[in-house]
């Protein structure tokens, strides 16, 4: 329970210092790798490659970033359109990074080299916590961007849908 807690604050703290967009909630979406660690301690070659990413694309994003031992977390806003679901390109473009970061540095001696997993959690609107796995990715597996998008825009609808039941 500790660690709902320490989650709900950390996504209120990210929508305080962060303005939504019009229609927008707040969520995580966590790159976990399914054993050890994927920090910067045991990934500094994955990191650069993350790092880079970040300072380039720094002006054109807008979201939280959190490092773990079990990986980055990325807490953004996501809009409800009519058409679905809206997230930034550049959004799935820096997990997508995150991911490809993460074999590249592998292949440049980072460790460990356990599978990674995608989740996405939120913080209902009645206060219970949500978490949905929803890739799992294999060190040396090759997986496209519009795959990404596709899983991710499934589970976040899903997500913010049971708000309005």
């Amino acid at each position: 329970m500790e660690w709902s807690r320490t989650f709900r604050k950390r996504m209120h703290s990210f929508e305080r210092s962060f303005s939504p967009p019009p229609g927008a909630e707040a969520v995580s979406v966590k790159i976990r790798v399914t054993s050890g660690c994927f920090h910067r301690e045991h990934s500094p070659r994955a990191y650069e490659i993350i790092d880079n990413f970040i300072d380039k694309a720094s002006g054109e994003l807008d979201f939280g970033f959190e490092e773990h031992e079990s990986g980055p977390e990325l807490l953004v806003y996501v809009a409800a359109v009519t058409a679905g679901i809206s997230l930034a390109t550049s959004i799935i473009n820096l997990i997508d990074t995150i991911i490809k970061a993460r074999s590249e540095g592998i292949k440049r001696g980072d460790h460990p080299s356990d599978p990674l997993e995608l989740i996405v959690r939120r913080v209902q609107k009645n206060g219970e916590f949500e978490e949905e796995t929803i890739l799992r990715i294999g060190h040396q597996e090759i997986i496209k961007p519009e795959v990404i998008d596709e899983h991710l825009k499934k589970s976040l609808a899903e997500l913010l849908n049971k708000d309005e039941k």
